[in-house]
């Protein structure tokens, strides 16, 4: 993950996360006067990264990519279904870029496999067992704990 971002921070024209590949071109970037670290700096540059990802109509991600990207990440979506990540942890804009790009990675990896599904199963005949003997080894325990009875 941490090479994948570091290789499209680097100006390398693509964002690589698995079998999936985003030109960087697809990406649009805008910049701010951030409220990270920065000193009074902060006052002059702007170092704070805005980026803007049209998901919907990216060519890059197949369908079933999509789909699940556009379900987990619903909230983060504006109602056009246009994706917006921010970053300010850094003072100067080219890392925050590339935190930016490393974050937008971290959700296509979280999406990018198909979870399996559950098959539901029955518990065992030995698993039963040793539940019920358990519990009826609980009991007696208890059972010994309370006054004689004459």
């Amino acid at each position: 993950m941490a090479e994948t971002c570091r290789v499209a921070a680097e100006g390398a024209h693509m964002l690589v996360v698995g079998s999936i590949r985003i030109p960087v071109r697809e990406f649009e970037f805008s910049y701010a006067r951030g409220s990270g670290p920065g000193g009074q700096n902060v006052n002059k540059v702007n170092s704070k990264v805005l980026l803007t990802w049209d998901c919907t109509s990216s060519p890059s991600l197949s369908p079933s990519v999509r789909q699940r990207f556009l379900e987990r990440y619903a909230s983060r979506l504006r109602s056009d279904g246009v994706l917006l990540l921010s970053s300010d942890r850094f003072r100067d804009q080219k890392r925050n870029v590339s935190d930016c790009l490393e974050k937008l990675a971290e959700m296509l990896e979280a999406v990018r496999v198909a979870p399996i599904a559950r098959r539901a199963t029955k518990p065992t005949r030995g698993s039963k067992e040793r539940r019920l003997a358990g519990k009826s080894q609980q009991k007696a325990k208890k059972e010994r704990r309370q006054r004689p009875d004459y």
